[in-house]
């Protein structure tokens, strides 16, 4: 009977079953929040002739109650395990696509964002991440890198399903169809793929009974978390600004619309790209060096779209590659710095000011696109970047010591 039960707690917790559920279901969770508005905001301003910007300022509602949400959530993850709370941000994403989709006014659409922020807050990377590190402690590093690999595919998959779906069914039956996804898909998933709050004790080995227990390492000084938490911060508000308002930039440089689109789809396979190198090599460097590859490679890629180079397809690789490399640094270094045993509540507090500061990011970039013009506002946003860098190489210098 023992071997029985512990057979079946090893296949759930066997990472060739855990990251692609949390893969698949990253693709969705993202796709049915963060890159929802992408395709939808417009259908639904031309629908229900409500002002765009605030149907667009939804997604910002949304970023901002994440934020407000995530260290509590990091708490649950430690208590509880990443499952309970995975489970909970598909009904609360479902509920929240729900209330988008009967929704009769403007205030019942910004409410039912509020569920939907909730939802992220509980189910977009930060708790995925925290849930791998709370099965499988510093042995969590690589699995992180390849679900990022499955995270870059949500816009790809998504803004085409979100297209069809609005097409054939209007923007309510798009809103509605999501939310029978999670329910009918991601639900499930968590719940019966993933292991319960206790893996982390099945997956450990029992001690020696004359074995002395390894001293804990050193916690490293306050200085050095409020450092990473300003430059995942910085770096969080720097690719949202650049996100939402790229195509803008370019065909302010001259490019043609079509031209811009075409070079934007380069951040993609970019993005993807550099974490697939990251996650074949990462495991022979400390994660530091990923954080100061990514940020290199962002202030590398604006100061180069800036300048004007004639490469600009150069400039979007290295931007691509250095937000793809982030999303890897964001989640590794607080695992090496503070272990797995705080992996989640760090998580959750980390993640506070980051989604905070994108959710005034967008609003943000178009004033200095209105007041100073597509130019000037890149320019700020380089040196921004810039100053990420030198951020990096002061928690380089803390880290190694």
């Amino acid at each position: 009977m023992n071997k029985t039960i512990s057979g079946a707690a090893s296949v759930k917790t066997s990472p060739r079953l855990v990251v692609p559920v949390l893969g698949v279901t990253q693709i969705l969770a993202w796709g049915s929040s963060y890159y929802l508005p992408a395709v939808l905001a417009q259908p639904i301003a031309a629908d229900t002739g409500w002002s765009l910007p605030w149907i667009v300022g939804g997604l910002s509602l949304g970023l901002l109650t994440a934020g407000l949400a995530a260290p509590f959530i990091g708490r649950k993850i430690r208590q509880h395990g990443g499952r309970p709370v995975l489970a909970a941000s598909a009904l609360l994403l479902a509920g929240g696509l729900l209330g988008l989709s009967l929704a009769p006014n403007l205030g019942i659409f910004l409410l039912a964002w509020l569920a939907i922020g909730l939802g992220m807050g509980a189910g977009l990377y930060d708790p995925a991440f925290s849930t791998l590190g709370h099965i499988y402690g510093q042995g969590a590093r690589p699995l992180i890198a390849g679900l990022t690999l499955f995270g870059g595919f949500a816009s790809t998959a998504c803004w085409p399903l979100s297209a069809f779906l609005a097409g054939e069914l209007g923007w309510r039956g798009a809103c509605l169809t999501y939310a029978l996804i999670h329910l009918g898909i991601s639900l499930p998933l968590y719940l019966f793929a993933l292991p319960p709050g206790s893996a982390r004790r099945i997956l450990a080995a029992p001690p020696a009974q004359d074995a002395v227990p390894a001293p804990a390492p050193p916690r490293p000084p306050r200085a050095t978390f409020i450092l990473l938490a300003a430059s995942i911060m910085i770096g969080a508000t720097v690719s949202t600004v650049i996100s939402v308002h790229l195509l803008v930039i370019l065909q302010a440089q001259g490019l043609a619309l079509a031209a811009a689109v075409a070079l934007g789809a380069l951040v993609g396979p970019s993005q993807v790209g550099a974490r697939f190198i990251e996650m074949l090599i990462g495991r022979y460097h400390h994660p530091i060096w990923t954080k100061l590859a990514s940020v290199s490679c962002v202030a590398i890629g604006l100061g180069f779209l800036w300048g004007g180079l004639p490469a600009t397809f150069l400039a979007l690789i290295f931007y691509g590659a250095g937000i793809g490399l982030e999303s890897i640094a964001r989640a590794t270094l607080p695992l090496v710095l503070f272990g797995p045993d705080d992996y989640a509540p760090i998580m959750g507090q980390l993640a506070r000011p980051s989604l905070i500061a994108q959710a005034a990011a967008p609003s943000v970039g178009a004033l200095m696109l209105e007041l100073w013009g597509a130019h000037t506002a890149l320019g700020v946003v380089a040196g921004v970047a810039l100053c990420n860098v030198l951020l990096a190489v002061s928690l380089y210098r803390r880290t190694m010591r």
